[in-house]
C-alpha cells in the first residue's frame, strides 16, 4: 500500500515527487515513457519560450548557457534533479486505469515487458500533461508512415515535399526549420490565417517567408485525404493535389479524458475536470495537476504554472495522509 502515486513524470509530476520523498510518504511515479517523457519528444533542437528560473522544480537551479534553455538542456535538468533526488520513478509503466478501492484507489499498468501491475495506494495524483495524445485529423491516410504528429528535425527531409498541417506555433517552428534545413515546404491552415499566439520572433519571420515565395501557405483550406506522394486540399477555390513526400500533422493534442473519465472525474462541456482550490477532483483523493485537467484549454497552462499545481495539492495530500484539520 502506498501512501501516494503520481501519473506522469514529468515535471510537474517530479515536483509533487520532490515534495513527496520530502514528506517521508511512501511514493512512486509512474509514466509510460521516460522522465520527462513529452520534453524528449520535443523538436531536436527547441529553445523555450521562458526563461530557466521559471522551469525549476524542487529549489533545483537550472544553469544554462543562454537565458532561455533549449530541450537538450531542459531533458540534462530534470534527469539531474530526478536522480540527485533519488526519486522513485518507475519509467514505462503505463497507467491503464484508476479504479476507487477500500483503502484509497487501484492502478492498473502496463509494464514495457508485456505484464501487467497493480498499485494500491491511498491517494492518487494524475499530471500526464496532454502532448501524448495528438489531435487526430479524422481523414483517410492519417495513420500512414508517412504522415507524423511530432516534429523532430529537418535533415532527413531535405529536398523532400514537406507538408504541414496547422496554425501554431509548433507548425510556425516546424516550417521554417524545415526550410533552412532544405525541405520545400507548404503549409495548410484551416484558418485565415496564423494564430496570433505565435512567438513574437517567430511570427515575423514566418510571415516574411510566406511573403517571399520560399515557404507555400494556403488559407482556409484543409487536408481531406494522405496518400503515399501527394495530399488532397479543399479550400475555397475548390479541391486540389500537393506533391508531398511526408505529412507533419501539427494540430494540437489533448489531455488523456479516457483516463480521467475511467476514474470517474466529473469533466464539463470543454473536457474541463471538476476541480477543488486544491486540485483535488470529485473523487476524494485523486488529484489532477498540471494541463492534465484543462481538457479543450491547456493553452492556459504551461510547466511555469503547472509546477506550482503540484505545491498546492501536495499540501492538501500531506494534510489528507495526517489527518490534520483545515
Amino acid at each position: 500500500m502506498y501512501d501516494l502515486i503520481i501519473v506522469g513524470a514529468g515535471p510537474v509530476g517530479l515536483a509533487a515527487a520532490i515534495d513527496a520523498k520530502r514528506a517521508g510518504l511512501n511514493y512512486a511515479v509512474l509514466d509510460k515513457g521516460c522522465v520527462v517523457n513529452a520534453i524528449f519528444d520535443y523538436p531536436t533542437y527547441m529553445t523555450f519560450f521562458t526563461t530557466s528560473p521559471e522551469l525549476e522544480i524542487g529549489g533545483h537551479p537550472m544553469v544554462t548557457m543562454r537565458e532561455k534553455p533549449d530541450r537538450k538542456e531542459a531533458l540534462n535538468y530534470y534527469r539531474l534533479v530526478a536522480q540527485r533526488e533519488n526519486l522513485n520513478v518507475l519509467q514505462y509503466h503505463e497507467v491503464t486505469s484508476v479504479h476507487p478501492a477500500p483503502a484509497g484507489h487501484t492502478v492498473l499498468v502496463n509494464k514495457k515487458d508485456g505484464t501487467q501491475g497493480v498499485f494500491e495506494t491511498r491517494k492518487v495524483i494524475i499530471a500526464t500533461g496532454y502532448y501524448d495524445n495528438p489531435l487526430a485529423l479524422g481523414i483517410p491516410g492519417e495513420d500512414s508512415e508517412n504522415v507524423s504528429h511530432y516534429y523532430t528535425e529537418a535533415h532527413p527531409f531535405w529536398g523532400l515535399n514537406v507538408t504541414i498541417i496547422g496554425a501554431g506555433s509548433s507548425a510556425a517552428d516546424a516550417a521554417l526549420d524545415l526550410w533552412r534545413g532544405g525541405a520545400k515546404v507548404t503549409m495548410v491552415v484551416r484558418a485565415p490565417q496564423m494564430k496570433n499566439t505565435l512567438k513574437y520572433w517567430v511570427k515575423p519571420d514566418l510571415e516574411n517567408r510566406i511573403k517571399d515565395g520560399s515557404i507555400a501557405a494556403h488559407y482556409s483550406s484543409r487536408v481531406i485525404e494522405i496518400l503515399e506522394d501527394r495530399v488532397i486540399v479543399e479550400g475555397e477555390e475548390g479541391t486540389w493535389e500537393l506533391e508531398t513526400d511526408f505529412t507533419f500533422a501539427l494540430t494540437g493534442y489533448r489531455p488523456n479524458i479516457e483516463l480521467l473519465q475511467g476514474a470517474g472525474v466529473n469533466l464539463n462541456e470543454e473536457l474541463m475536470a471538476e476541480l477543488n482550490e486544491n486540485y483535488e477532483t470529485n473523487v476524494p483523493g485523486l488529484f489532477i495537476c498540471g494541463s492534465a485537467g484543462f481538457g479543450n484549454h491547456t493553452n492556459q497552462v504551461f510547466i511555469e504554472n503547472g509546477r506550482f499545481h503540484a505545491g498546492v495539492a501536495m499540501k492538501e495530500v500531506i494534510r489528507q495522509l495526517q489527518g490534520v484539520p483545515r
